[in-house]
């Protein structure tokens, strides 16, 4: 793996001389710029891993240049400020335009190798993150025809560009998250993370460090808003998390800054808030399960995300959409869909929603081939094993028993914990319940079988 590339920017020459060969000791390839012109020269020439930038700098400065790249949308790598004459105000801004870090002159050797491999690890992370976006993008972008889907679409469309917080209201498994993320994709916010906190999945004893990150001797573990730092924070069941995390919450989202446990200086936080509930937050405020200032907070924009048998109109898409997306994936023929079949699905009232729909569109992907039938739906629909079409054995098994041993049981494992993942209405607690299954084991299995984990849409 080649050795990163770091710029250096000061107009000093003794510091740039000296953090070139400092770092190239270290192994980075490095180049240096005296000032803002320079700079534009070697980001056009090559591209960079991360930047070192000296605020204070005649001409252009340092904050006008970040904010120059922030303004073009070329801010590609993390960016570490330095300063000799270092204020909190100044670290603030420099935080707020979208900067990674900020080190004081003199620079302390340890800390800025520290804040630099960090800074490495968070564009992997970024990175990381964008690809695993756009591979989920195949199974959760939102599809639909409907006039009240695409009104939806349109509404969010209009505030893309608009940083006020939304509220996603709908019944489990309608999509919310899928929205969510198209509508990050279509932001200023697009480059930057997109990180779900889905509140019923963490502990209480565990929601402040998770949330907030933590401190404890000289380390430092960022929690999840630090991590979707310039970017968008999906709040998945607000109203279940706890009266002391809600209220430490809002008071980040407020300030616009957090407090890490353990630490002592708050960092400042710059994120594009969207919720979701499920639930009637209403009946949540009166019961004293979601306290008022949260629920003022997240409810600027609420946008009521329709139940799938109100947009039956939008079925087929859905279907042929999940079809070839899981075929696709699983290196199997697409499946087709004939018109009584599709007049049957029409008539299905979709208590799970998008989240049935696709569950069932995979269980035929995986069972069958060929056009799908009705005698393969009617059970599907009610949750009873289906009849493999390819076995042609008379078996009543709902496995292909000339499969491999560990692709039956993957497959068998698949179909039963997307069931029970209805039946629990998303909730991985449920779930947990019904199958009987630790927590943390049940994480990895989903995620091993490529199941949407944490129950979210």
């Amino acid at each position: 793996m080649p050795a990163a590339r770091i710029l250096v920017i000061d107009d000093e020459p003794d510091i740039r001389s000296g953090l070139t060969d400092i770092l190239e000791d270290e192994g980075y390839r490095v180049s240096a710029a005296a000032d803002a012109a320079q700079a534009r020269a070697r980001l056009a020439e090559a591209a960079f891993d991360t930047v070192l930038l000296d605020i204070w700098m005649p001409g252009t400065d340092g904050l006008a240049l970040l904010r120059e790249w922030v303004d073009a949308g070329e801010l590609a790598q993390p960016v570490i400020m330095m300063s000799g004459h270092g204020t909190v105000e100044t670290a603030v801004e420099a935080t707020r335009l979208g900067a990674y870090d900020f080190i004081e002159k003199p620079i302390a050797l340890a800390k800025l190798l520290i804040t630099i491999e960090r800074a490495l690890e968070a564009r992997l992370l970024r990175e990381a993150n964008r690809s695993l976006q756009q591979q989920a993008a195949s199974l959760f972008e939102p599809i639909g025809v409907s006039a009240a889907f695409t009104a939806v679409l349109a509404q969010l469309d209009r505030l893309a560009s608009r940083d006020a917080a939304i509220l996603l209201r709908g019944e489990p498994g309608t999509g919310k998250e899928a929205l969510a993320r198209w509508l990050h994709a279509r932001s200023a916010r697009r480059d930057a993370p997109f990180v779900t906190v889905a509140a019923g999945a963490i502990p209480d004893e565990q929601a402040a460090v998770a949330l907030f990150g933590g401190e404890s001797g000289g380390e430092v573990a960022p929690g999840l808003l630090e991590q979707a730092q310039g970017g968008t924070v999906y709040l998945d069941g607000i109203a279940e998390l706890g009266p002391d995390t809600q209220l430490r919450l809002s008071s980040a989202l407020e300030r616009r800054q957090i407090l890490r446990v353990g630490g002592r200086a708050p960092v400042p936080i710059d994120v594009r808030v969207v919720a979701a509930s499920s639930q009637d937050l209403e009946a949540e405020r009166a019961a004293g399960r979601l306290r008022d200032e949260l629920y003022f907070q997240l409810n600027v924009l609420p946008i009521q995300v329709p139940a799938l048998r109100e947009r039956s109109e939008d079925i087929e898409p859905l279907l042929r959409h999940f079809g070839q997306a899981f075929a696709a994936r699983d290196g199997i023929a697409p499946r087709t869909w004939s018109a009584p079949v599709l007049a049957r699905l029409r008539e299905h009232a979709w208590p799970g929603n998008v989240r049935e729909l696709r569950a069932l569109a995979q269980r035929l992907a995986l069972l069958g081939s060929g056009e799908v039938t009705l005698a393969e739906v009617e059970p599907a629909l009610h949750g009873q094993s289906t009849r493999p079409a390819a076995s042609g054995d008379g078996s009543d098994h709902p496995l292909n028993l000339d499969l491999p041993l560990r692709e039956a049981r993957d497959s068998f494992e698949r179909a039963y914990l997307l069931r029970q993942l209805q039946n629990a209405g998303g909730s991985v607690g449920r779930l947990a319940q019904l199958s009987g299954m630790e927590r943390t084991h049940l994480y990895r299995k989903l995620r091993d079988l490529g199941i949407d984990k944490d129950g979210r849409e």
